[in-house]
């Protein structure tokens, strides 16, 4: 449980707590880290904690809760220029793989939330589905997309930006010694990922099958 603040001040300092906690977290893992280096993080002290949160299972439900509503609108403002759907699956991939790219904690977080807050792990993998279903939805009877269960699909976007931002992103990342070295997918590859994904969705053209 957490608690919103009355005044910007407040606002301010609990904001400061979640960015702590996310950098802890990120960093040490849920069981090594304490409300002690979250507060030393955020520069505040023990019982400013407890005037917002609960305790750590609350704040780290609301890191995810924050991290998953960061996300979702990074990937959603890149595609709303976009001029039809393969457009915005292409502006919104590069959003998440630049977003993953600056917050590597959120693969790290995420992870933990499946033994740590099941319910939060659900909260933030259903959300980014239920954006990607209605914006499929408008693009299928907008004729941008063939026919398709788009809950399906949804999932299946989902897991291709999962597993390759952990391959290309998180992992070299990690694996990279230069100081603020910024990962990124390779153009190659994220062009092979888009050609996959236009051929999935294309349109099928009057009288053909879908596999043609």
């Amino acid at each position: 449980m957490s608690t919103t603040p009355r005044t910007a001040r407040g606002t301010r300092t609990r904001a400061r707590l979640v960015a702590a906690a996310e950098e802890v977290f990120g960093s040490l893992g849920y069981h090594d880290a304490s409300i002690v280096k979250i507060t030393e993080e955020a520069g505040v002290g023990l019982g400013t904690f407890y005037l917002y949160f609960e305790g750590k299972q609350a704040i780290f439900d609301e890191v995810v809760e924050d991290l998953n509503r960061r996300v979702r609108h990074a990937m959603t403002e890149a595609a709303r220029a976009a001029g039809n759907r393969i457009d915005a699956e292409r502006a919104g991939f590069r959003a998440f793989f630049r977003f993953t790219a600056e917050h590597p904690a959120l693969y790290r977080i995420i992870r933990q939330a499946e033994f740590v807050s099941p319910g939060a792990l659900r909260m933030h993998y259903t959300r980014i589905v239920n954006g990607y279903v209605e914006g499929l939805k408008a693009a299928r009877e907008a004729g941008d997309i063939r026919e398709m269960d788009v809950d399906t699909v949804a999932w299946a976007l989902m897991g291709i930006g999962e597993m390759l931002g952990m391959r290309w992103v998180l992992w070299n990342k990690e694996a990279d010694t230069e100081a603020g070295a910024v990962a990124e997918i390779p153009e190659a590859e994220f062009e092979e990922m888009m050609r996959f994904i236009e051929r999935g969705m294309a349109p099928v053209a009057p009288g053909k099958g879908a596999g043609e």
